[in-house]
């Protein structure tokens, strides 16, 4: 049975201490927030489809999508200013908490070939952005309907300080980077 993210947290100070030289508790990184993100291009005309992909966010994530609008007109992707481009929602604390433990334990193990996520999406600041492409790997939306499958970005902000602080609390906490 795999550890909860809470339980994992209490460790990581004993475990992740004498590599960065932390003398207080304090100083171990957390999850700050989850940001999941959704263009609906090319579905910008069918409406039905762009409030599927708002539903479903809702049902994966067990909280409204807010609605993202272009900030730019560009006449190559035909968007006007205040067109309709995406969704976002932002989960903080416990939802935060149960999303991740889903994504590592049940979400990207379901994905189609899976080795490993990369740690090279780690940026400088802490942050790991994943992809996924196809929604489905949620349980949550195991419906017939499969024909409107859409992507989404997983972006897990945390207090580390840099890439090596956050690549060893990430890889604590249970998410299986590659080797």
């Amino acid at each position: 049975m795999p550890k909860l993210l809470q339980e994992q947290q209490q460790t990581a100070f004993d475990t992740l201490k004498g590599s960065f030289g932390w003398k207080n508790r304090m100083q171990v990184p957390k999850i700050e927030k989850v940001v999941i993100s959704v263009g609906v291009g090319k579905m910008i005309k069918d409406k039905g489809r762009v409030q599927l992909v708002a539903d479903r966010l809702a049902k994966i994530t067990g909280q409204k999508a807010a609605n993202r609008t272009a900030k730019k007109a560009i006449a190559s992707f035909k968007t006007r200013i205040g067109d309709h481009i995406g969704y976002q929602i932002t989960l903080r604390g416990k939802r935060a908490q149960d999303f991740v433990n889903r994504l590592i334990h049940v979400a990207l193990p379901r994905t189609k070939d899976f080795k490993g996520i990369s740690p090279a999406a780690i940026d400088g600041m802490g942050n790991y952005t994943l992809g996924i492409r196809e929604h489905t790997v949620f349980p949550e939306t195991a419906d017939e309907d499969i024909k409107d499958v859409f992507g989404l970005a997983v972006t897990v902000v945390t207090t580390a300080h840099t890439k090596a602080e956050a690549k060893a609390y990430l890889t604590h906490l249970g998410f299986p980077f590659k080797k």
